[in-house]
């Protein structure tokens, strides 16, 4: 691989970068200076676009093209900033709050100008006690410094912003999830359309981005749209931050270009697998994204190759390593597992779907398994999140996308465990007996009332 360059990173290894001071030594807030004083909202807007940087949050959307969704004749605008980071493995944006938080603060600065947003909400992940800490010291800083407030740098652009602690819920990190928690309402997903960009905090045009993404924007306004597209695949440009994690030697969170390798993250950064063992399978970003087989490690990892394998998408950039001892049964436990306990419980589908996979997989993993629950297991998948619009938000996906690619690589050997791990003493219920028949397991004409919704709801078949 060439030589690269951090930028993200840059500064990590420098314990007074902290500080506003030593940050404007090594050149910080030069971006937002030359922005601010010099370029127009849509001046950056257009450089942004032109950059074709995707959003480091998940789903890749372009962020130039979310910026221009805001409505031309609005008179306020917020801008959320997503810091919850609840996808299981990742932590590079919780080391971008740790390690270099003004870098972050003029991302923000820089994206709230384009947007013409004047109020910043960064929700911070509530376990995240050393970062906040952190970043709202650095608020105060730069404040103090003039890089927020009121006109700032003489250019008439004012710009607050306040930190917000989540409460732990993975659902929180869906941008609607997170506009109602911000409000101070029950973390669920609103129904869309309306978009954030037309309605969203306080009803008002509001535009939601993930830390990572921000924290490029200096750097393009520094450097330049063909800069940034010189790292990269096709479609995929610029910096990653790639966590490794799981059955690995060194657990680290490293900076390369987009389209980086499962093999090359593994062997390059995380030391090799642990215990001297084998690779088996690797999580490629976040669990909602599916699994590669130890085939797939060459497979670049960025926002349309990956797809290729069967997986969601790149996700998070948090890759986890399986080793050649790991029992897919296990995996695919702690995910169903996490899932059901994450569902917000609005929607049908994610509601029954994710606890009756949970239900399913546990009694395959304690013996009470039959070779047609994959079967079963397949048609849940499919109803819940393969097809568009079934649910609210896209946490129904997550959840059944582990499970499609597990069944699809994996099959074989999910049989061979239901066939040899056969407990005669497991008793099946008659609820785990009808959701093996694809029924409900509540008896017929009963109701159930689901917290938080206060309705009583028929699930007569």
């Amino acid at each position: 691989m060439a030589a690269f360059e951090p930028v993200l990173s840059r500064n990590w290894n420098n314990p007074d970068i902290l500080s506003v001071k030593t940050y404007e030594s090594k050149g910080g807030y030069a971006a937002s200076r030359k922005a601010l004083t010099t370029m127009s909202p849509d001046n950056v807007v257009d450089l942004v676009k032109a950059s074709e940087l995707r959003g480091r949050g998940g789903a890749g959307f372009p962020t130039g093209l979310k910026w221009s969704f805001l409505p031309k004749d609005r008179k306020e605008t917020f801008m959320c900033i997503n810091g919850d980071e609840s996808e299981p493995a990742t932590f590079n944006n919780r080391y971008l709050v740790e390690k270099d938080p003004h870098q972050f603060i003029e991302g923000i600065l820089i994206g709230c100008y384009a947007t013409k947003a004047n109020t910043a909400y960064v929700y911070l992940r509530f376990e995240y006690i050393k970062a906040i800490h952190i970043l709202e010291q650095a608020i105060a800083e730069a404040r103090a410094a003039g890089h927020l407030g009121k006109n700032i740098y003489g250019s008439g652009f004012d710009l607050e912003i306040w930190c917000h602690r989540g409460a732990g819920a993975y659902i929180c990190g869906e941008e609607t999830g997170l506009i109602e928690s911000l409000e101070g309402k029950r973390g669920w997903p609103r129904i869309k359309p309306p978009f954030p960009a037309i309605e969203g905090a306080f009803r008002k045009p509001t535009v939601v981005n993930n830390i990572e993404t921000l924290a490029c924007v200096p750097h393009i306004v520094e450097r330049g749209a063909d800069w940034f597209k010189s790292m990269g695949t096709p479609k995929s440009y610029g910096p990653k931050l790639y966590t490794i994690s799981g059955q690995v030697n060194k657990q680290v969170c490293v900076e390369l270009p987009l389209g980086v390798t499962t093999n090359q993250l593994l062997e390059d950064h995380a030391g090799g697998v642990w215990k001297g063992r084998k690779a088996k399978a690797a999580v490629p970003g976040g669990i909602s994204m599916g699994i590669l087989k130890k085939e797939e490690f060459d497979i670049p990892l960025d926002f349309e190759e990956i797809r290729k394998t069967g997986c969601l998408g790149l996700g998070t950039a948090a890759v986890t390593i399986m080793d050649d001892q790991t029992r897919i049964i296990d995996y695919l436990y702690n995910t169903t597992r996490f899932f059901a306990h994450e569902s917000c419980g609005q929607c049908t589908p994610c509601r029954e779907g994710t606890g009756w996979l949970y239900k399913t997989v546990k009694r395959i993993r304690s013996g009470g398994g039959r070779i047609e629950d994959l079967d079963l297991m397949s048609h849940l998948a499919n109803n819940m999140g393969i097809t568009p619009g079934t649910t609210i938000c896209g946490l129904a996906d997550g959840a059944a996308w582990p499970i499609k690619n597990a069944l699809a690589k994996y099959r074989d050997e999910l049989e061979d465990f239901i066939k040899h791990n056969q407990n005669p003493d497991y008793k099946i219920t008659a609820g785990q007996d009808a959701i093996s028949k694809g029924q409900s397991p509540l008896p017929t004409n009963t109701s159930m009332f689901v917290p938080g919704i206060g309705l009583a709801k028929s699930l007569s078949n």
